[in-house]
């Protein structure tokens, strides 16, 4: 892992298309702002892993609807 520091106004660019800024400070919350291209999905973290755990399941249960129809 990469460890910044940044102050207010100040980004970070990512792969050429992605900007990172900070817009404020407030004791312990930081917040940014996120500049890329549509193409390029942003999830926060908590819900892209909500997303994975989703998609997890769903392969479950069609692999498993997948083998009753083979073998039913």
């Amino acid at each position: 892992m990469l460890a910044l520091s940044r102050k207010k106004g100040e980004a970070l660019i990512i792969n050429n298309n992605v900007e990172i800024t900070i817009l404020e400070v407030k004791g312990e919350q930081v917040k940014i702002g996120i500049s890329a291209p549509k193409e390029v999905p942003i999830y926060r973290k908590e819900l892209y892993i909500q997303i994975q755990d989703s998609n997890k399941e769903a392969m479950n249960a069609d692999a498993l609807e997948s083998l009753k129809n083979l073998f039913g």
